[in-house]
């Protein structure tokens, strides 16, 4: 997987770490808004974080706005969730030398720091 950073441009979270991160030339920027993820990104993220559950965005308004709060949601249903709206996918992601770091806790932005240093 080449180098990415995945984000949404309208997350002030997201801008907010890409600034701290100071990514380089060679990490491409992927708007999930304008460009969202592929199958092929989604199914490398799963076998990153461990499943798909683990990619899937809580917070997005979409969750219980669809009422899936209230669901028994499967493993398949949050895959084509994460495919179906952008807003799904937990953000922002930095994949760097086949790793990727998911998500915003303070821990994830440290090791994707240390790693681009």
């Amino acid at each position: 997987m080449k180098n990415l950073f995945i984000y949404l441009d309208s997350c002030n979270t997201c801008q907010r770490i890409k600034g701290e991160l100071e990514l380089t030339d060679d990490i491409a920027l992927q708007n999930t808004k304008e460009e969202p993820v592929t199958i092929d990104q989604v199914e490398f993220l799963k076998e990153q974080a461990g499943s798909y559950e683990a990619l899937f965005n809580r917070r997005a308004q979409l969750y219980r706005g669809r009422g899936l709060h209230e669901k028994d949601l499967t493993e398949e249903d949050y895959k084509n969730l994460l495919l179906d709206h952008y807003t799904f996918i937990k953000r922002p992601i930095l994949i760097h030398n086949n790793q990727a770091y998911i998500g915003n806790s303070k821990k994830v932005v440290a090791a994707a720091q240390e790693a681009l240093s």
